[in-house]
């Protein structure tokens, strides 16, 4: 049984080396539950395997089939790419820079989108009525409540005279 490695280095991400090969995965920006199965699978390694006790040759084979999946376009986190037309897989750095393009993009031919994002407001069709909101409070104030429960004083008339 090879060495158990406390911390292993992988894709310019620190992973605890306890954790199993197909959980470990998922600490990977742009690697979720299903891709992280499929990676293993195409790797040829299980899943189980603590991550720790991984040599560098199936370190470099599973960092392989991270990089470049041979796998259906469905599993993949950017189909039809805009600028190439390609469906593929972005992990990382990159994936941040690709969604942050896009937003960009919406932001210069000024669509809806676009605008929404500019102006902080959600983007997907949510009521703003009552969510969304910053810096108000929600509910009634304080003074005005003190201004109402406070009971009117009866106007300055001279009290009846008791005889």
């Amino acid at each position: 049984m090879a060495e158990l490695r406390k911390i292993v280095r992988f894709m310019d991400t620190d992973i605890d080396g306890t954790l199993k090969t197909g959980k470990a995965l998922r600490r990977i920006k742009g690697v979720g539950f299903t891709f992280s199965k499929v990676a293993c699978m195409k790797a040829g390694i299980s899943e189980d395997k603590k991550i720790g006790e991984l040599s560098a040759d199936e370190l470099k084979t599973l960092q392989g089939a991270i990089a470049n999946p041979a796998v259906p376009a469905f599993l993949l986190n950017r189909r039809k790419d805009m600028e190439t037309g390609k469906d593929i897989h972005l992990t990382k750095i990159a994936l941040d820079f690709a969604r942050r393009e896009d937003i960009n993009l919406l932001k210069r031919i000024k669509s809806y989108k676009g605008l929404r994002h500019e102006l902080g407001q959600p983007v997907r069709g949510q009521r703003t009525r009552s969510s969304f909101r910053t810096n108000t409070s929600v509910g009634v104030s304080k003074k005005a409540m003190k201004e109402k429960s406070a009971p009117k004083k009866a106007e300055s008339s001279p009290a009846p005279a008791k005889k």
